[in-house]
C-alpha cells in the first residue's frame, strides 16, 4: 500500500494536485490565519503606547455621561452623536498619552506626596468639616464610574501634565498694547442725553366698546387661554426618598457626632488689628497715637514708617495667633480698647479687638435629627446605583409605574400640572425632590407623548464652587393624557381684555409720540429742541459701560449706545415707556489714571495666551506623535 502510495506520488497528476491544494492553503486557510494573527486590539497607538477597547469605553461613558447632564433628561443621541462623542473621548485619551510620553522622555516625576496633596486639595473631596473626607472622596468616584486605582493614576498623569504645562505657560505675557486696546473696550464709558415717554403719562383713552373688547380679545387668544395641562405619574428616587429606608443606629449617631464636634462646639473666635514694632518706646507712642482717635489706615502706616509691621485677623481662634502670649492678651483684651504694649518673642504688640464672636455648643440632643438624616442620606447614596438598576430593570421588562417593585425607595407622585409646573388649582405641583430634579420632571411630562413608556433618567445634583458633588437622583414619568389649551369665555376675562386694551392704548400713543420727536432729531433737530415742541422734558443719563447694569439706563438701551456715534440718536422701548437717546459723550479709559484695572486686563489677557500657547504646543506633540485611530473598534465602542 504504501509502495503504491509512493509510485503514484512521483506522477504528474498527483503533483498538480499538490499544486492546487498548497494553492489553496494559500489562498484561504493561510491568509485567514495571517488576518488573525495580524488583527489590531488597541483603539489607538500614539508615542509608543496603547489605548485598549477596555479604557476607551470607560472614556466614551464618561464622555456620555457628560453630554447628557449638559442636554438635559430626554437627551437621546443618534448614532453619529454617539460615534462623535466616542471621537471626541479617544482624542482626549490620544492627547494625554501624546503629554504622558513628552513627561516621560523629560524625565519628569511625580511622587506620592504630590499625588497625595493633589487630591486633599480637592473641593469635591471636602467633608463638612472642609477638609478631607475618605466617605466623600468614594462617593464621587462612584458617581463618576472610577475606582481608586484608575482615579490615582488620572491624578498622578495630571499632576505631571502641569508641570509640563506650567512650563510652555510660564512667562508669558500680553502686549501693552493689546492690554491697552482691551481695557479701552471693555471700560469706556457712554453718556447720552434722553427723553422718556412712559406708558401712564398718556391720558386714559374713551372707554372701549363691546365690540372692540370683543375684537381684540378674538386677536389675542394666548392672552385670554388656560394653558396645556397634562396628567401624569411619576417616581421618584434620590437620598432623601431613600433615606426613610435606612437604618441608622445610635452607635452610629454618637461616632459621627464625636467626628463633628469641633463643628457644633465652635470656640470663640476674635478679629483683631495689631501692630508689631521692635521697640517698646515706639509701641507706646504708637499706642497714644491709636487712642488719640487715628484710623486703622494712618497706623499701618505709622507702624510701616517707625519699621514695624501692622496686620489685621479675623473671626481667628486662640490657636491661629502667632504666639502664646500675643493670644492671651487678645482673648483678654475688651472690644474697641487699645491695650498697652505686650512683649512676646516677637517683639512689642500693640492691638485693638473689633470683633467677638462668642464660643457656641450644640449637644448631641440638639443635633441628633439632623445628624440621623445625615447619615441616613449618606447610606442611601451608597445604595442608589443599586436601586436604580432594579427599577430600570423594571420598566425595561415593560413594567408601569404602578407595577415597580416595593422597598425600592421611591416616592411616587400624580397629578396634573402645566408647563411651569402648576396646578390647575396655582400652587405648584408637589414633586419631591431639589428644583433641578422638579424642572427635569416638568420638562419630560412636556416631552412626551401619552402612552410612551416611562425610563429612569438621571439628574446630577448642581455643584457649587467648593463644595463636593451632591449625590445624583433619578425620575420617570408617564404622561396619562393632554388637556389642550382653551379660550377663557369672554364674559369671564372681560375686565383684563378691558386692562390689556387700555394698556396697549396708551402704548400706541405713545409709541406715535416717541416716534414723532425720533424722526425730528434725525432729521436735524437738537433733541433739547425737538424736546421743547413736544412738551417733554430731557435728562443726562450717567455713563454706562457695554455690560450696563447702571440704575438710570435702561438695558436696551445700552447695546444700541456702543453702536452709535456722537450726535446719532436712537430709539427703544422699556418695559414701561418709550425713550429716544441721543449719544452726547463718550469716556475713554486712561490706564495710567486706572492702573489696577489695567493690570487686571493685563493679567487675563497673559492667561488667555497662555492658554493659546498651552493648546498650540500640545497640538504640535500629537502631530510629531502621528496618533493612528483603529476606525473599526472607534465604530463599535460608539454603538448603543
Amino acid at each position: 500500500m504504501l509502495s503504491a502510495m509512493r509510485r503514484y506520488a512521483s506522477t504528474w497528476v498527483v503533483r498538480l494536485l499538490f499544486v492546487v491544494l498548497v494553492a489553496s492553503f494559500g489562498l484561504w486557510g493561510v491568509a485567514d490565519m495571517l488576518r488573525m494573527v495580524g488583527t489590531d486590539t488597541a483603539v489607538a497607538h500614539v508615542a509608543g503606547q496603547r489605548v485598549e477597547v477596555p479604557e476607551a469605553e470607560a472614556a466614551f461613558r464618561r464622555q456620555l455621561a457628560q453630554v447628557s447632564r449638559m442636554f438635559g433628561a430626554n437627551f437621546n443621541p443618534t448614532p453619529e452623536m454617539r460615534r462623535s462623542i466616542a471621537g471626541e473621548a479617544i482624542d482626549g485619551l490620544v492627547t494625554q498619552a501624546v503629554i504622558a510620553g513628552k513627561v516621560s522622555d523629560l524625565g519628569l516625576v511625580v511622587t506620592d506626596d504630590a499625588v497625595r496633596q493633589a487630591t486633599f486639595a480637592m473641593p469635591a473631596f471636602r467633608g463638612p468639616n472642609g477638609q478631607f473626607d475618605r466617605a466623600t472622596f468614594e462617593r464621587v468616584l462612584q458617581t463618576n464610574g472610577l475606582d481608586e486605582g484608575r482615579f490615582l493614576a488620572m491624578m498622578r498623569g495630571d499632576v505631571g501634565d502641569r508641570e509640563l504645562l506650567e512650563a510652555v505657560r510660564a512667562g508669558v505675557t500680553a502686549p501693552d498694547v493689546l492690554s491697552r486696546n482691551v481695557l479701552a473696550y471693555q471700560n469706556e464709558k457712554r453718556i447720552a442725553e434722553a427723553v422718556e415717554f412712559p406708558f401712564a403719562a398718556t391720558p386714559t383713552p374713551p372707554e372701549p366698546t363691546e365690540a372692540q373688547l370683543r375684537r381684540y380679545w378674538e386677536n389675542n387668544p394666548d392672552a385670554f387661554s388656560t394653558p396645556e395641562y397634562r396628567r401624569i405619574k411619576a417616581v421618584v428616587l434620590s437620598p432623601q426618598t431613600l433615606a426613610r429606608d435606612m437604618d441608622v443606629s445610635d452607635a452610629e449617631l454618637h461616632a459621627a457626632y464625636d467626628a463633628r464636634r469641633s463643628m457644633y462646639n465652635p470656640p470663640e473666635k476674635r478679629s483683631a488689628q495689631i501692630l508689631l514694632t521692635p521697640d517698646e518706646a515706639k509701641a507706646e507712642a504708637l499706642a497714644q497715637q491709636w487712642r488719640g482717635g487715628a484710623d486703622w489706615a494712618a497706623m499701618q502706616s505709622a507702624a510701616t514708617a517707625d519699621g514695624g509691621t501692622a496686620v489685621a485677623l479675623d473671626d481667628a481662634s486662640r490657636g491661629e495667633f502667632p504666639d502664646p502670649t500675643l493670644a492671651a492678651a487678645v482673648f483678654a483684651a475688651s472690644p474697641d480698647t487699645v491695650v498697652d504694649p505686650i512683649h512676646d518673642a516677637l517683639g512689642w504688640h500693640v492691638l485693638k479687638v473689633t470683633k467677638v464672636t462668642p464660643a457656641t455648643s450644640q449637644s448631641f440632643e440638639e443635633v441628633k435629627d439632623a445628624l440621623r438624616q445625615q447619615i441616613a442620606e449618606a447610606k442611601a447614596a451608597d445604595q442608589i446605583y443599586e436601586r436604580a438598576d432594579k427599577v430600570q430593570d423594571a420598566l425595561a421588562a415593560g413594567g408601569s409605574l404602578d407595577q415597580l417593585p416595593q422597598g425600592l425607595g421611591l416616592a411616587a407622585v400624580a397629578g396634573t400640572l402645566d408647563a411651569q409646573g402648576s396646578t390647575p388649582q396655582g400652587p405648584p405641583a408637589p414633586i419631591p425632590g431639589s428644583p433641578e430634579l422638579r424642572s427635569a420632571v416638568v420638562a419630560a411630562a412636556f416631552a412626551q407623548k401619552p402612552g410612551d413608556p416611562p425610563k429612569l433618567t438621571e439628574v446630577p445634583s448642581p455643584s457649587q464652587p467648593g463644595q463636593p458633588q451632591g449625590p445624583t437622583s433619578y425620575y420617570a414619568v408617564s404622561v396619562e393624557s393632554v388637556t389642550p389649551p382653551a379660550a377663557k369665555p369672554f364674559d369671564t376675562v372681560k375686565d383684563q381684555v378691558r386692562e390689556d386694551w387700555v394698556h396697549d392704548a396708551q402704548r400706541h400713543a405713545q409709541e406715535v409720540a416717541a416716534a414723532r420727536l425720533f424722526t425730528a432729531v434725525k432729521g436735524g433737530q437738537s433733541l433739547a429742541d425737538a424736546a421743547v415742541i413736544a412738551g417733554v422734558q430731557t435728562r443726562k443719563l450717567p455713563p454706562v459701560g457695554r455690560d450696563g447694569g447702571v440704575e438710570g439706563v435702561p438695558a436696551p438701551l445700552v447695546q444700541p449706545l456702543f453702536g452709535m456715534k456722537k450726535g446719532e440718536a436712537t430709539m427703544v422701548e422699556t418695559p414701561d415707556a418709550f425713550m429716544v437717546a441721543v449719544l452726547a459723550d463718550i469716556q475713554e479709559p486712561d490706564p495710567k489714571s486706572d492702573p489696577v484695572g489695567y493690570a487686571q486686563v493685563k493679567e487675563a489677557l497673559s492667561r488667555s495666551i497662555g492658554n493659546d500657547a498651552e493648546t498650540v504646543y500640545v497640538t504640535a506633540l500629537r502631530e510629531r506623535a502621528k496618533p493612528r485611530i483603529n476606525t473599526r473598534l472607534l465604530d463599535s465602542i460608539a454603538q448603543p
